[in-house]
């Protein structure tokens, strides 16, 4: 489904990825774990195509297609997803909007909205006076409406309260389980982990990936050793 092979990126004039090679398989989460400022972000940035930063050498593949250079309408085109950590507010665009550009289904925009309770939230501006469970709550409201066959999240639990996390943690789960698609998530307080079982998990620490193993042995790894310690440590 994704397979990234010896990227690096520069983002301003400072270079952020180092020579990072993953991949997913259909029908697999990986789950990156990782101290502030290490590269996370810029990863899945830079597999949307966000024009903020430049990739240097290395290549991204989706569904066996070179998208390294293609623009970023092209790739949510293909089923890429994206929730992004801070994402902007809109003025005199409402929720309402963005979800009838995304589906012509309003059955489904309904239940959707429902399901994730923002269903009160439609006609509101995007992203404007709303508390930080409810932007999470409406961002991950228009990534479910795009269906995308890889979902990346950026740290969708942060800034957001154990109810909301709970209702997000439900609702992917259950995206997640009849669609079969696979997922690219980064985490810092691992509580998404009660709710989506990756198959993958890895440590990147500046701008590179030093260890992986099972999501739930790299979380226990850090919460026993800290980052350090992984910084350290190859085990696989």
């Amino acid at each position: 489904m994704l397979k990234i092979e010896n990227i690096s990126v520069k983002g301003g004039n400072s270079l952020i990825l180092k020579d990072i090679s993953l991949h997913i398989n259909e029908n697999e989460r990986m789950i990156i774990f990782g101290p502030n400022g290490s590269g996370k972000s810029t990863l899945i940035k830079s597999i949307m195509g966000i024009s903020s930063y430049k990739i240097l050498k290395g290549k991204i593949f989706f569904s066996n297609v070179d998208i390294t250079n293609i623009p970023i309408s092209k790739r949510a085109k293909m089923g890429i997803g994206i929730m992004y950590q801070n994402p902007p507010k809109i003025y005199g665009f409402k929720i309402l909007q963005i979800a009838r550009y995304l589906s012509k289904n309003e059955l489904e925009i309904k239940e959707i909205a429902e399901k994730l309770k923002v269903d009160q939230l439609l006609k509101r501006d995007l992203n404007v006076d709303l508390s930080g469970g409810e932007i999470k709550r409406v961002e991950l409201f228009q990534i479910l409406l795009q269906k995308p066959k890889l979902l990346l999240l950026d740290e969708p639990e942060s800034g957001v309260d154990i109810e909301n996390i709970s209702i997000m943690g439900n609702v992917l789960n259950e995206y997640i389980k009849k669609t079969k698609c696979s997922a690219l998530i980064i985490t810092h307080t691992g509580y998404i982990l009660d709710y989506i079982q990756g198959e993958k998990g890895c440590i990147m620490i500046n701008g590179k990936i030093t260890c992986q193993s099972y999501p739930q042995i790299v979380f226990d790894m850090i919460k026993k050793y800290g980052y350090k310690k992984c910084e350290e440590c190859k085990w696989k």
